[in-house]
């Protein structure tokens, strides 16, 4: 800082100009639903983003800034590398100013590839295969060597070299060592196939013996087997013999002529463990997924007894450990192991290794082990997993952008959270939450409050400043900050009992526990303790039962609410009887596309390294249906206008006049029982926030015939005023006579239960147990748990 002098030769600081960009502006922002959004973000500062799910807060705050920072950061890179990195367009806004570099962590699922465990998401296994290729007795190679994502291979053939202007060859040799276990191909299960359910062995080929999806006569993949000439395509293939057998079902790829064409002929095993089965299940289509969960079973693989590795790698130890032993631990007993090696050759790798596995106990997440499946995380672990490699890093005046870092996590687990964001804001950062829960608002030094509703009644900022300042506004937020359930006077009786005995999956003790039917039951406790795996493991999957998971809902930019709901079926053909023509009219996927732009709505251009143009289709005009089938109507609507209805206003519509569609209304008050009457019916699924998507999937699940629904956390997301909406559902749900069963942290929703199961007393092996059963009000007077202390805090008790 630079000095003058008054008059009195007293000198007088100068600020440098730099020390003014104290804030980050946006001015003009316009992405999604956002309304000409203006705010000033104060920098190295903690800001919470808050408002009911859908009311802009994912729009300003990824959408907008953290995009725009990415943006920034990948153009400073050469034209070659930005070729390799997703291209950005820049986001609709007038002003972006005083941006910082922003590291973004998010609810995104994981990358569920079979061979992603937590040890690879993260840097641990890559620095255990390190530490044991250096200490490990016997010596059995390089860090490949303890990989099970690299197979051990040799070869040998001769090479032509230039040398002396002359050219030689020579015969040259080369092998590399792997981890991977030969048998599962490091996977850790092998799979079984059901021939049964792919065939049907009393019928020829050419009468239809396959079974599997996409396989049907007239297909390319079924005119592959019945014109290959290897057997007769109209005899039983009861009848083959066991050469064509094999040829059918195990043979190895082979060019050959079929049907005039040069193709690989390959057998039917093999094509279904390609095509089918390396891929992720939860990555399947509904119907393949129906498909390969009966015909295939899966089962851990006896050679590496599900360890991935080869026997080699297994046989290399540290003080008794193997690596393989080392990443089934509990990540918490890891930590203890490592700090307790003492080698001067690889302490650098020993500090490094330590510091990592000690930031997931630090974070909550010391329960789990490395070999972990990366897909089996939640979104809440997902994140925190992804928050390790920010806690120890020497990064200042950094942007940490937090989607609800707190989902998942129970009250007590929350405190430690709130204590690292603030962690990251004293190191010179400044920290940008969207949070709903009020434990982590109270903290932030500046709360941005968007809303007033969701959707086309949102994209306004309603408040800016600080926490008292919310409480003293009328805002939806500000009103609702202080709320709390109360317990219930009295509480529903059980009309029977679902009995588990002997419950061992995962961490689970021998867990004995009735749990009671006929009433709103929740199953709770600290984040590890053995919900999912009590709910999820025990509670027999089949008929009767309903599970509403976290699964992330897939779609594309063509998928939208009507779609994924099967609402738009019975509104095509209520549209195809009204005017006599196809239902098929009536799909912008089918024959009733604009086909000038297959039905999008907007024509694409990619630009290579520059991020693509999307400009409305001159042609249909944004509405993705040929101009001859919006002639069509029903109730005096076409179908664009009844896909741009929101689900309030198309509610009304079916629900009575010419438009009248019982099937369609009975969905569309589903939708509005969730809270989603403000969605279009054809918004794309891709701009729907994660707490819409939770109740879209809610919504298409309360149509199903079951008596018992299961619930895993359906509170993410939702605003603090939305969860009084849902408790409203969950009653509903009980009083027409269903049995339903919510794993939860939050406290509302405890508060509201007529029976609770509270799982721990801590995680990983340290929980697994049941330490409560009961009501809720027992619950608080008892406060013999973590939830009870919790919970008792919660309701003023």
């Amino acid at each position: 800082m630079s000095m003058t002098t008054r008059t009195d030769d007293t000198p007088v600081p100068v600020p440098y100009a730099a020390d003014s960009h104290e804030l980050i502006r946006v001015h003009g922002a316009r992405e999604n639903n956002l309304r000409n959004v203006t705010v000033e973000i104060p920098k190295r500062r903690l800001t919470v983003f808050t408002g009911v799910s859908g009311s802009g807060k994912s729009s300003l705050v990824f959408d907008t800034i953290a995009a725009e920072s990415q943006r920034l950061i990948n153009e400073t890179y050469s034209a070659f590398v930005q070729g390799f990195m997703p291209t950005l367009a820049r986001p609709d806004v007038d002003v972006l100013d005083g941006l910082t570099t922003a590291i973004i962590v998010d609810q995104q699922r994981m990358g569920a590839d079979p061979r992603s465990t937590v040890g690879t998401a993260t840097d641990a296994n890559a620095m255990l295969r390190i530490l044991f290729s250096r200490l490990g007795t016997p010596h059995i190679g390089s860090p490949k060597a303890f990989s099970f994502n690299v197979a051990s291979i040799s070869g040998a053939g001769a090479v032509t070299l230039e040398r002396g202007g002359k050219q030689v060859k020579e015969r040259r040799e080369f092998s590399i060592t792997g981890g991977m276990c030969p048998r599962c191909e490091g996977r850790g299960t092998v799979t079984d196939i059901d021939l049964t359910q792919l065939y049907d062995a009393d019928k020829s080929l050419n009468e239809g013996a396959l079974t599997i999806p996409g396989y049907k006569p007239g297909g390319w993949n079924h005119r592959l087997y019945t014109e290959s000439g290897l057997y007769d395509p109209d005899k039983p293939v009861r009848t083959f013999t066991q050469a064509q057998l094999d040829d059918f079902l195990y043979r190895e790829p082979t060019r050959m002529k079929i049907a005039g064409i040069n193709m690989t002929y390959e057998g039917l095993v093999p094509r279904i463990q390609k095509s089918m089965l390396a891929k992720d299940r939860e990555a399947m289509q509904p119907h393949i997924r129906e498909f390969v969960d009966r015909a295939v079973t899966f089962t851990t693989c006896p050679d590496c007894a599900g360890t991935r590795l080869s026997e080699a790698a297994r046989s290399s130890k540290i003080k008794g450990i193997s690596i393989a032993d080392a990443c089934a631990m509990q990540i918490s007993d890891l930590a203890v192991w490592v700090r307790e090696l003492d080698e001067p050759s690889v302490a650098p790798l020993l500090a490094s290794l330590r510091e990592t596995l000690d930031s997931f106990v630090e974070i909550g997440l010391g329960y789990l082990s490395l070999d972990r499946p990366a897909g089996t995380l939640s979104g809440g672990e997902a994140q925190r997993t992804k928050m390790i490699r920010h806690l120890g890093s020497s990064l200042t005046d950094v942007t940490y952008v937090f989607d609800e870092p707190t989902a998942g996590l129970h009250p007590h687990d929350i405190r430690r959270m709130n204590d690292l964001l603030l962690r990251l804001r004293d190191k010179g950062n400044t920290v940008l939450v969207v949070e709903h829960k009020p434990e982590v608002i109270a903290i932030a030094d500046h709360v941005v409050d968007l809303g007033p509703g969701a959707g086309t009644a949102g994209g306004t900022v309603c408040f800016e400043g600080t926490v008292a300042g919310l409480r003293a506004a009328r805002t939806l937020t500000g009103r609702h900050l202080d709320d709390r359930a109360a317990l219930k006077d009295t509480v529903r009786k059980p009309s029977g009992a679902l009995e588990i005995r002997g419950a061992t999956t995962h961490n689970l003790k021998g867990v004995d526990v009735d749990i009671p039917l006929g009433v709103l039951t929740v199953v709770t406790g600290v984040a590890g303790s053995g919900k999912s795996s009590l709910v999820r493991g025990s509670v027999p999957a089949g008929a009767g039962v309903v599970f509403v998971d976290q699964a992330p809902i897939r779609g594309s930019r063509r998928s939208n609410p009507a779609t994924y709901t099967g609402l738009l079926e019975p509104v095509r053909k209520a549209f195809a009887k009204a005017n006599g023509v196809k239902p098929a009219l009536f799909s912008a996927n089918s024959e009733g596309a604009c086909p000038a732009c297959n039905g999008a709505g907007v024509v694409y251009t990619d630009l290579a390294i520059m991020a693509g143009v999307a400009t409305t289709c001159e042609e249909c005009e944004g509405r993705r249906f040929d101009a001859s089938v919006l002639e069509y109507r029903l109730g005096g609507r076409d179908i664009s206008e009844v896909l741009a209805m929101t689900v309030e206003q198309a509610e009304e519509f079916f629900g009575s006049g010419a438009g009248r569609t019982p099937a369609a209304h009975r969905i569309l008050r589903n939708l509005a029982d969730v809270g989603l009457g403000y969605l279009t019916l054809g918004q794309p699924l891709t701009t729907l926030s994660g707490g819409e998507r939770q109740r879209l999937k809610l919504a298409t699940h309360m149509t199903d015939k079951g008596g018992i629904y299961v619930l895993d956390e359906p509170t993410t997301g939702l605003h603090l005023a939305d969860v009084e909406q849902l408790l409203g559902l969950l009653d509903r749900l009980v009083d027409a006579g269903k049995s339903v069963i919510v794993i939860e942290h939050h406290q509302a929703v405890m508060a509201h239960a007529d029976w609770i199961i509270d799982l721990g007393p801590g995680a990983g092996h340290d929980g697994g147990r049941i330490v409560f059963e009961g009501t809720p009000a027992e619950l608080v007077a008892a406060r013999s748990t973590i939830t009870g202390e919790h919970l008792a805090e919660y309701v003023g008790r």
